[in-house]
């Protein structure tokens, strides 16, 4: 076998791809690799990164590029690359062991690993010359391999103290969350709000849609009242800011400073599509007009900028463009001064434009000051300034469409298209926007279709018509609920059979017999020294608070109380984690809101069921779980329940204990909570 090569050419991971022309002798995660670093006895180098991550573009240039560096990491190391988009699982086992040895994380992650896997030195971002007191690269590589050579103990000590730590396994809970768990979790939230800016915490900011869908769900209850100023206010900023791309649409990832003003530019479908859906429900809830427009501009920019040639949505888009940061979005002065022509003293004021611009002499487009209050400041009509504001847009994507676009993440992650089906789905009903259910269910059977291998198993990723990587629950648990999306929106019970059959596998496949929970990796996938169980809510769900809501979700339409013991069981395994870390487990928190408040189940049977449905739109009710159908279809919810004389009917139960029937809107209306 030749060892002293690049071998990441046959990839499928776009990321792996970026460096397969590097010096550096890189393996992708396979066991060959770690079959040969015990043949050569040398430890594994370890890196693991993402497609769309600036940093890892930064340190892929100054150090994987550099002929003397990677001569070093040749000679002294086995050296490995993984897609943590790809690999979720290697992502969490090591970065645990990241977060063990130095209290913080993110990519590039680097770990230094024993050749049979065990963690024993790591870090993020290495420079390529000591700098902020962070050690070179090539200090750190000499240092490693210098302790691997001539204190071996040492190293397998340490490897071993870690490997053990990272193999603990949380016991079972004894209690589930209650109204004081939810009131704790409130006001630590508020604790640390941004009242002027919105957010939480300091920079960098990210838009944590999990934490906010709680938010969401716990407005207007008694016991949280800040929840929605908390909401409102961070809706309103993120909206405002650089980080929203006020051109285009769409959410770069996150703000490096506090305002939401500067972001790193790479753009996620999973926050796009959380974030698309959040402002689609806070819309329902709130009505405030310019949240359904965020929501409608976040759909559009993702299916007209991350939509691939043969089906299915991109993971993302990159930070950088022509080898520079931001690049593709900014502007300088004259540029937005021509294309707003004799009102650009109308646009600037908007956009906060100034000749020292706010991004190294150029300047990303915010809304710095609200239309109407430039009208009023220049003494001019608020639909002038509208009007100057949509020409200059207008007039600056015409320039930016000239430019070159940041590269495209062009593989299919299975969790995060089902995320974009069920955003599309409910922005569909909520929105009255067929075209968004239309892309939906083409999007819902390119999973089934080309993201299942022939005995059903899902995939993780799929690129070119290539997909290797076995679904892990995150992909399934949000392949459920994206199936139960189009179900409520469409009424085709066959969207539902597919989400409940596909819901047991998950269980069959994830599920801890032992102490509860799911595990992130199926019983079927390769074994790692660590079986890792997320309950860890940022950026994206985790995968059992998305699995407790998908089985909440099938309790409430089937009374199958299998679905529910599981809910309890993780909310149980969760509670912990709860009482320690509420703004990291956001959705978890939602789950345990629902399953304290009991849902309110409505089955709407007969001919023309839209006017009921409407009704129930009408506000946002996350408690209430709609069945529909002819009264025939085999879902234990609508069974034994007619349509009354041939009309639409709505049985409002709770508990599966129901009121009488009502047929027009005012009777349910009033029926409803």
């Amino acid at each position: 076998m030749v060892t002293d090569r690049n071998r990441l050419g046959e990839a499928t991971s776009p990321y792996l791809l970026q460096h397969r022309d590097n010096p550096v002798h890189w393996w992708e995660w396979e066991d060959v690799a770690f079959a040969e670093a015990r043949r050569r006895d040398v430890p594994v180098l370890l890196s693991v990164g993402y497609a769309s991550c600036h940093w890892c573009h930064v340190m892929a240039h100054e150090s994987f590029e550099d002929h003397e560096v990677a001569d070093l990491m040749n000679a002294g190391f086995v050296n490995i690359k993984v897609d943590r988009e790809e690999r979720p699982d290697v992502d969490r086992v090591y970065m645990d062991a990241v977060q063990a040895m130095t209290h913080r994380g993110g990519w590039p992650m680097t770990v230094f690993l024993t050749p049979d896997g065990r963690p024993f030195y790591a870090g993020t971002y290495f420079p390529p010359a000591d700098r902020h007191g962070m050690p070179s690269f090539r200090r750190v590589l000499t240092a490693v391999a210098d302790a691997w050579s001539s204190r071996r103990n040492e190293v397998e000590a340490q490897a071993g103290t870690l490997a053990d730590a990272l193999t603990v396994v949380a016991p079972p809970g004894e209690r589930l969350p209650d109204g004081d768990t939810l009131v704790a979790a409130h006001d630590a939230m508020w604790d640390v709000f941004d009242h002027d800016r919105g957010g939480f915490g300091t920079a960098p900011k990210f838009p944590q849609a999990p934490t906010l869908e709680f938010l969401l769900r716990a407005s207007g209850r008694e016991w949280a009242p800040q929840a929605t100023t908390m909401l409102v206010r961070t809706l309103e900023a993120i909206d405002g800011g650089g980080i929203h791309d006020q051109l285009g649409g769409g959410f770069s990832r996150y703000s490096t400073d506090d305002s939401w003003l500067v972001p790193h530019f790479e753009k996620m479908l999973y926050d796009n599509a959380l974030l698309a859906r959040l402002y689609a429900r806070a819309w329902q809830a709130t009505r405030i007009e310019r949240f359904a427009d965020v929501a409608r501009s976040t759909l559009d920019y993702m299916l007209e900028c991350l939509a691939l040639p043969g089906g299915g949505l991109a993971s993302g888009e990159d930070a950088d463009s022509a080898g520079e940061e931001g690049v593709f979005y900014v502007f300088d002065y004259r540029e937005i001064q021509e294309a707003a022509g004799d009102d650009a003293p109308l646009v600037n004021r908007a956009w906060g434009v100034t000749p020292e611009g706010n991004f190294d002499g150029r300047s990303i487009i915010y809304r710095a000051v609200p239309a109407a209050a430039v009208a009023r400041e220049f003494g001019v009509d608020p639909d002038r300034v509208a009007a100057a504001l949509d020409r200059a847009r207008e007039a600056l994507l015409i320039r930016r469409a000239s430019r070159t676009r940041p590269g495209l993440d062009d593989k299919a992650v299975c969790a995060w298209n089902a995320m974009a089906v069920r955003a599309l789905a409910e922005a569909a009903t909520l929105l009255g926007e067929s075209r968004y259910l239309a892309s939906a269910v083409e999007l819902a059977g390119f999973i089934l279709n080309e993201m299942r291998r022939p005995d059903g198993r899902l995939l993780r990723s799929r690129r070119c018509g290539r997909g290797e990587v076995t679904g892990f629950c995150d992909d399934y648990a949000a392949t459920v609920l994206a199936l139960l999306a189009l179900y409520d929106a469409t009424g085709e019970v066959s969207w539902f059979r597919r989400g409940e059959e596909l819901a047991t596998d998950m269980v069959d496949l994830f599920w801890d017999e032992d102490n509860g929970g799911m595990f992130a990796a199926g019983g079927d996938a390769e074994r790692l020294i660590a079986r890792p169980k997320n309950l860890f809510d940022n950026p994206t769900p985790s995968d059992n608070s998305l699995a407790a809501e998908a089985m909440q979700h099938l309790f409430a339409l089937t009374g199958d109380e299998r679905w529910t013991g599981y809910v309890e069981d993780i909310l149980r395994l969760g509670l912990p984690f709860l009482e320690r870390h509420p703004s990291g487990a956001g959705h978890l928190l939602s789950v345990a809101l629902v399953h304290l408040a009991p849902p309110c189940e409505v089955a709407v049977v007969g001919p023309d069921r839209e006017p009921l449905l409407a009704v129930i739109r009408e506000r946002y009710r996350p408690e209430v779980f709609v069945a529909q159908g002819d009264g025939s279809a085999s879902i234990p919810l609508l069974a034994d329940r007619p349509a009354l004389a041939g009309a639409a009917t709505a049985y409002v139960c709770r508990g599966f204990s129901c009121d009488a029937p009502v047929t027009t809107a005012a009777g349910l209306r009033a029926a409803l909570p």
